[in-house]
């Protein structure tokens, strides 16, 4: 078993309040908890507590702990109505003894339903699928392939098989539809709903046109956003907002939108784009949550329709901007037009090949080489 990423920053506020894990169904919070617990510990160890689980629920709402563990895993309690004050009763009466992690496949900082503040007493963390540093790559070509093929997801990353693939990813998403989404969210079109993440993996990479799904699922637009933000909440999805420096005619409302699974992209373009995003995401959530800055993760684009794919902001200020391409091309025009009316300082165009040169404030570079120089997660 390997150990995450995220299990050291963990580790370090466990003394001094809660760690709450959330990230997307089947991402590894629940392995990286156990393991907190007990080298090769199971989710029949009397430290977990699953929300899932009837007889787990019950003893959580009479607040009936297990004796003599210092370590506590509650597993999906969000989906409780008055989880917040669950938690914090528990909290603040066993803190001095006990650690505890909260874990949920959903946005926990989203679902305070009822209840009072948990402000000050937990850390919140996203876990995110693997990446190749992650993996311990050393030149990053063969597993670059592989994520791409069976995406970041521990199962059907570690298994690569294309039959058990193509299962795993059909249980995980009804799954999240039928159970995650009825048990947090009022919603009684769930079919419209799967219909909806069907049609998702086509829109990747490209301005969203909330119109254009509205007009699929013959909904209007309010429900059509209401439910891509739940499915955000889910962690099915995400977007990206558009970065407008003052000298560049940018468009202002457009968002682009990504899966959290890569590998349910048909387009092989998009699919490595959506990887990037990913993996950019990955590095923006990773310093919020270990080190405090504000990271946000945009595009740019013009009213002319030139574009770089993601632009990386810590503190409101442009860090470094990103261009996708698949293979070995020449530097994109795009990035030149930007770099002399943007305040960006560092230009990358990232690809699957093995050219790596810098011109100026540009650099073409592998991906793989592009994540170990900036220590990517």
């Amino acid at each position: 078993m390997r150990e995450r990423y995220l299990a050291p920053a963990v580790r370090a506020v466990l003394g001094r309040k809660m760690a709450f894990i959330g990230g997307p169904r089947q991402v590894g919070k629940t392995t990286m908890a156990l393991a907190e617990i007990a080298a090769g510990a199971a989710e029949t160890h009397p430290a977990y507590l699953s929300w899932d689980h009837p007889t787990d629920a019950a003893r959580l709402r009479r607040a009936e702990l297990p004796p003599d563990e210092p370590l506590l895993v509650l597993d999906e309690v969000h989906k409780y109505a008055r989880w917040r004050t669950l938690v914090k009763g528990i909290y603040d009466t066993e803190k001095s003894r006990r650690r505890i992690i909260v874990t949920g496949s959903a946005r926990l900082d989203h679902y305070r339903k009822g209840g009072d503040s948990l402000a000050g007493r937990y850390r919140y963390f996203r876990l995110h699928p693997f990446s190749l540093r992650e993996l311990g790559a050393a030149s990053g070509v063969a597993e670059l392939d592989t994520l791409l093929k069976f995406g970041g997801f521990p199962e059907p990353l570690f298994a690569q098989d294309e039959t058990e693939h193509r299962i795993w990813q059909r249980e995980r998403m009804a799954r999240v539809i039928r159970d995650d989404l009825r048990d947090l969210e009022r919603v009684r079109e769930i079919s419209l709903v799967e219909h909806l993440t069907d049609l998702l993996p086509s829109r990747v990479g490209s301005p969203l046109s909330v119109k254009g799904l509205r007009e699929d699922l013959e909904v209007d637009h309010k429900t059509a956003e209401r439910w891509l933000l739940m499915l955000e909440n889910l962690y099915v999805c995400f977007r990206i907002s558009p970065y407008g420096p003052p000298r560049v005619r940018a468009v202002k409302k457009e968002r682009k939108l990504y899966l959290w699974d890569w590998s349910a992209v048909d387009d092989p373009g998009a699919r490595f784009e959506n990887l990037v995003a990913s993996q950019l995401l990955k590095y923006c959530h990773w310093i919020e949550d270990t080190r405090g800055h504000a990271m946000e993760l945009r595009f740019l684009r013009d009213t002319d329709r030139r574009e770089i794919d993601f632009v990386v902001l810590k503190d409101r200020r442009p860090m470094f901007a990103v261009e996708c391409k698949s293979g070995d091309k020449a530097i994109s025009p795009a990035i030149h037009y930007f770099a002399a009316r943007s305040p960006i300082p560092r230009f990358y165009q990232v690809h699957r090949g093995r050219r790596h040169f810098a011109t100026g404030n540009v650099t073409v570079v592998p991906f793989a080489r592009f994540c170990a120089d900036l220590e990517l997660p």
